[in-house]
């Protein structure tokens, strides 16, 4: 019998590969000093992570003024994008407070990268998710952090409500017409000239579209030095404050966690100051810009002058522009029109109106 021949293969010595490491820095508020800090955590991640033999420099991914209970954080998704993509072995963070506040993305997101063998590791706990113990102590540490967040908003919302019954203002911007100057408004005599105007021809029979076009044919612009649009002038026509009566809580926050804002329709107490600062608009003209604004959106929506869909929809466009025709109606008659001459104007596109026939 021929005797067996055995060949031992060696095993090969791996090579030695760096952990590639990267941070993740968050602060809370636009402040100086907040911002200040967060370059500060940039600086010591990166010469931390650069001095560690062994680890390889992926980046510091750097959030600012954005809380921690949002997971829509810019830098935040794109860290995790990375560390999906395998740029990324390890991510440190200060703390589960900076990393997320609320519990359910917490675990969410370290279970996530747990799946991809990505560790995080928590400097002020001294935490490493893939540890055996990791994810038992980051359910109870994450609640407690969650639980902090919650009670921070129950103490704004208690403040923010006590102002309102003071009818303090609280969060306002500028607005055209006004500026916000230790929470009062402040009347600007020109702006509120072209914010008269405006009412003005509202309620001489101009549409939205056709004011937005006179402003921007003489080469005025809005707060922002945009031009201005059906949105900035409709937002212009149903804004109470010119009247200077102030309504407070028109909006509310529907939870801390999602940070969503909604309309206030009877579900939160809303106050209402009258005389609160000085007038642009009666309180006459602006309610009759609001029927007037009811009246034409009534009419608009009326079948025989909605713009239906029928055989010629989507298949005309325009020679001039390149954008659709659509079909409207003129004096009772239907015409087809280009959508940039209807929005923006003869300034963007001279074309006419075709009648049906």
């Amino acid at each position: 019998m021929q005797q067996k021949r055995i060949i031992k293969i060696e095993v090969q010595p791996k090579l030695q590969k760096k952990t590639k490491v990267a941070a993740y820095a968050r602060v809370s508020t636009g402040k100086d000093a907040m911002l200040h800090s967060l370059a500060a955590q940039v600086s010591y991640y990166n010469k931390m992570i650069s001095e560690q033999t062994g680890w390889e420099f992926a980046g510091v991914y750097a959030d600012e003024a954005v809380t921690g209970t949002k997971d829509t954080r810019e830098e935040f998704q794109r860290l995790i994008s990375d560390c999906k993509a395998g740029k990324i072995d390890m991510v440190i963070v200060k703390s589960i407070s900076r990393f997320a506040r609320n519990t359910f993305t917490m675990l969410m997101t370290v279970r996530e990268l747990k799946a991809l063998g990505v560790d995080v590791f928590f400097e002020e706990q001294n935490l490493h998710t893939l540890s055996a113990e990791g994810e038992m102590v980051l359910t109870f540490l994450a609640s407690f952090a969650q639980e902090e967040a919650r009670s921070n908003s129950e103490n704004i919302k208690w403040k923010i409500k006590k102002d309102f019954e003071k009818g303090i203002l609280w969060g306002s911007k500028n607005m055209y017409g006004y500026k916000i100057v230790n929470k009062k408004f402040i009347l600007i005599p020109e702006q509120a000239e072209l914010v008269r105007r405006i009412f003005k021809m509202y309620l001489d029979g101009c549409g939205v579209q056709m004011i937005a076009n006179i402003l921007n044919n003489e080469g005025l612009r809005t707060l922002k030095e945009a031009k201005w649009n059906k949105s900035t002038i409709l937002t212009m026509i149903t804004n109470e404050n010119y009247t200077g009566r102030l309504v407070l809580q028109k909006t509310y926050r529907e939870d801390y966690l999602s940070k969503k804002t909604k309309r206030n329709k009877g579900e939160k107490d809303m106050y209402v100051i009258d005389d609160n600062h000085e007038p642009i608009i009666s309180i006459e003209d602006f309610q009759m810009a609001q029927e007037l604004r009811k009246q034409r959106y009534e009419l608009a929506n009326k079948k025989e002058y909605s713009s239906e869909r029928n055989r010629y929809t989507s298949l005309i466009r325009c020679g001039v522009c390149g954008a659709n025709f659509k079909r409207g109606t003129r004096s009772k008659h239907k015409i087809w029109i280009c959508t940039t001459y209807d929005s923006l104007g003869k300034s963007e596109c001279e074309s006419k109106a075709i009648p049906e026939e």
